[in-house]
């Protein structure tokens, strides 16, 4: 039986970005380059690029809508999602998702998805509304007036009661403004107003202090604290930096465009600060040069490295 691959969701997408570029044309020269170096940064890297030349060799046996989407996808669609998907569960995996079509991912079957850099706005009745940031998926049970959080961010605005089941805890809310943020190991809740209540797995409930925001695993509550300026900005196109470091402003940024953007360690700790419209990352990254001693280099459209300035 085949174990799930040794390597990070991050580095599965650099790895499926470049087979996706090489399966496009030669590389350029510079291109090539880029990928070398990126090859032999990390034995992650050369894990997962030897990884996802077996899955690419084994698909064309497969037969499942997972391996079809991988072959046949458009390039930044599905096909990317697929291979990403195939990647990190092992090369054996398509074969066994053929198998067991009845219980796919849960975030590939969702309710409601955004795309990477897209939002989406759903409503759920009486002027109620949840909206998703970018690359998340959620259920929806409207009856129950219940929302699972499978993947990425929300933000919640209703007058009736939900609950909001993440992988770490239950929010019940009540007339509540909220914003919540699902990461690996942990979720992020913003309350703006409202009543909320939080039952971490396994504890007591606790009632959320308003205009704080805290984070919770399945074993600890973080103390709150207030709300950092870019809490929610994203639901109005924005992206909110007060003193943030450089290297966490682009991590950021990088959850709004495809593809890897990468920070030099030499800009890494530069402060930053200002209000950035989140439809025009390109336009950003040239106010970068502008504004701080970097330097930004395209290697492709999908691989964007900010360095210092020589």
């Amino acid at each position: 039986m085949n174990r799930v691959a040794d390597f990070s969701a991050q580095v599965a997408e650099q790895a499926v970005h470049w087979l996706m570029e090489m399966q496009q044309g030669k590389l350029s020269p510079r291109q090539h380059l880029a990928w070398q170096q990126w090859l032999e940064a990390h034995s992650e890297h050369r894990r997962a690029w030897e990884h996802i030349q077996r899955v690419n060799q084994r698909l064309r046996g497969v037969a499942s809508p997972l391996a079809h989407a991988a072959l046949n996808g458009p390039k930044s669609g599905s096909r990317r999602q697929a291979l990403k998907l195939l990647l990190i569960l092992g090369a054996g995996s398509a074969v066994t998702w053929g198998m067991r079509e009845h219980n796919p991912l849960p975030s590939l079957l969702a309710d409601y998805r955004s795309p990477v850099g897209q939002r989406r706005k759903i409503a759920l009745g009486a002027g109620d509304q949840l909206q998703l940031n970018t690359s998340s998926a959620a259920d929806v049970d409207g009856a129950q007036r219940l929302i699972r959080l499978l993947e990425g961010e929300i933000l919640l605005t209703a007058s009736q009661s939900f609950e909001v089941r993440t992988a770490q805890g239950i929010l019940k809310t009540r007339d509540a403004r909220l914003n919540v943020r699902q990461f690996v190991d942990r979720t992020q809740v913003a309350l703006f107003e409202g009543r909320v209540e939080l039952t971490a797995n396994g504890r007591a409930p606790m009632l959320l202090p308003v205009a704080r925001q805290l984070s919770f695993t399945s074993a600890a509550v973080s103390d709150a604290r207030p709300l950092d300026a870019n809490s929610g900005a994203w639901a109005d196109g924005m992206l909110v930096a007060a003193h943030m470091r450089l290297g966490d402003f682009l991590d950021e940024l990088g959850r709004y465009r495809r593809g890897q953007l990468n920070c030099d360690r030499k800009v890494a700790d530069l402060l930053i600060s200002g209000t950035y419209p989140l439809d025009d990352s390109e336009r950003i990254l040239d106010l970068l040069e502008i504004s701080l001693p970097v330097k930004v280099k395209r290697f492709t459209r999908y691989w964007v490295s900010v360095e210092a300035k020589t």
